[in-house]
């Protein structure tokens, strides 16, 4: 569904949850209900935690409603009008009158974001649940078992940022952010050997090394040189520059992503950086307000995490720092979780969209890490993959903002494609044993990162 209130640009088809062809079928019907089991234990648990009275009454209401939604999503029943207990429940409401569908047959994004916002629709409801995360368990217990991820991070970090103070040799800066990017892009996949203790001097060489051939091998479009380009030229006129990052999961990729924030301004390549989370509980994993405060707690928690503590304290209190200075901030938006594709972030973008332009069209860099927002620049369409990033981008991609895209594939839409490179790929996933040729898209196996400097071409 267009939500663009343009007739300057189109987009195909978006993928819909009855196409047989598109992971929106099995995301629709196997892990849907899947979630929603997960979401019904979490809450029986609370439940069982919370003494007899009101809140533990309005909790089992609550259970009461999902264990329904559960039962409306697994038997295709039409989305229903949300109750009007929030500012953004219109924009659903009006959406959904527009286009009146089901639960295994509308589009996918769509009616993903619905079921998300329903879920919070629940807790909106109640006197005493209305900030419950109903994944934080999933997302604490996430982030623990990455323990020796974090450790090794944390000591990778030490070792090249204090090789780093006062280092403003491009070649070596830009490496190094080539290598942090990596770093944020895999998220909890990264290969964390791509940093060593080794010397400024032998990062220079990375780019040769066998570790990041094989990793760029999985890359299939990769734009970095140009983002980097950007965000050197405009460092340099102004002392340092703005860089946004519109986060997508808590746990162990947020910690990656905040790797990547501290090289920024250690570097001085950002004299600002903004992360802009969801402001409720959504699509199981992504962040909140609140998990940036528990990851530092986490950080500071021997108990949490016992090993390589003097590395993870150096990590968490240059964090802190730059968190207590300003020149690390947190701001949110409902636009990031109201249904809209981000072809209305332009200047006259409905419901929050403009507002959105209005706020991240002087950064240097925006980037927007993650499937789900990948999906949502591009309208998550049937493009022929061999669509340019910018054309699918519609009017965000013309009205001056300069988007970088981090995004592990893991659902159908991919643009910025060689002409034929997608049926090479179904060739070669076949022939590594898979059955269906079109899964490689969805299979997390791959990566684009791609770049859109903003202006008309």
């Amino acid at each position: 569904m267009s939500t663009v209130s343009t007739t300057d640009f189109k987009h195909p088809q978006v993928y819909l949850n009855n196409d047989k062809n598109s992971f929106a079928y099995t995301s629709s019907r196997d892990r849907w209900p899947h979630i929603l089991t997960g979401v019904i234990d979490d809450v029986h648990k609370t439940i069982a935690e919370t003494p007899e009275g009101e809140k533990r009454d309005e909790l089992k209401k609550v259970l009461e409603q999902i264990t329904a939604l559960k039962h409306d999503v697994e038997h295709d029943k039409p989305l229903k009008e949300l109750p009007n207990v929030a500012d953004d429940i219109p924009v659903y409401n009006r959406l959904l009158k527009e286009n009146p569908t089901s639960w295994l047959q509308g589009g996918w994004v769509f009616v993903e974001c619905y079921l998300y916002r329903e879920l919070q629709v629940y807790f909106d409801q109640t006197k005493n649940w209305k900030t419950y995360d109903i994944f934080s368990r999933q997302k604490e217990d996430a982030f623990k078992a990455s323990s020796a991820g974090v450790s090794e991070l944390a000591t990778r970090y030490k070792a090249l940022a204090e090789q780093l103070n006062g280092v403003s040799d491009e070649a070596t800066l830009k490496e190094l952010f080539k290598e942090f990017s990596d770093i944020s892009l895999w998220g909890n996949a990264t290969d964390l050997s791509l940093l060593t203790t080794m010397s400024l001097e032998e990062i220079k060489n990375l780019q040769g090394a066998d570790v990041r051939k094989k990793n760029e091998e999985k890359i299939l479009v990769n734009h970095i040189e140009k983002a980097w380009d950007v965000l050197y030229a405009d460092s340099k006129q102004n002392d340092g520059s703005r860089v946004d990052i519109i986060l997508d999961n808590a746990g162990f990729e947020l910690y990656a992503d905040l790797s990547l924030v501290l090289f920024l301004l250690d570097s001085k390549l950002a004299k600002n950086v903004i992360l802009h989370p969801k402001n409720i509980p959504w699509f199981v994993s992504d962040v909140l307000p609140i998990d940036l405060v528990k990851t530092i707690n986490y950080l500071k928690d021997s108990s949490f995490f016992p090993e390589g503590r003097e590395q993870i304290d150096y990590f968490v209190s240059k964090l802190q720092g730059y968190l207590d200075d300003g020149s690390l901030s947190v701001r949110t938006s409902a636009f990031w979780t109201t249904p809209h594709f981000f072809w209305d972030i332009y200047p006259q973008g409905i419901d929050g969209g403009s507002q959105v332009w209005e706020d991240i069209k002087d950064s240097a860099l925006v980037i927007l890490k993650g499937d789900l927002n990948y999906r949502k620049l591009t309208c998550d369409a049937e493009w022929p993959r061999d669509t340019s990033f910018h054309t699918a981008l519609g009017p965000l991609g013309v009205h001056d903002v300069h988007i970088l895209s981090f995004r592990t594939c893991k659902a159908d839409v991919v643009v910025g494609l060689k002409p034929g490179q997608d049926k090479q790929l179904e060739k070669e996933w076949v022939e590594q044993g898979n059955s269906n040729p079109l899964s490689w898209c969805w299979s997390g196996k791959y990566a684009v990162i791609e770049f859109n400097d903003g202006k008309k071409q």
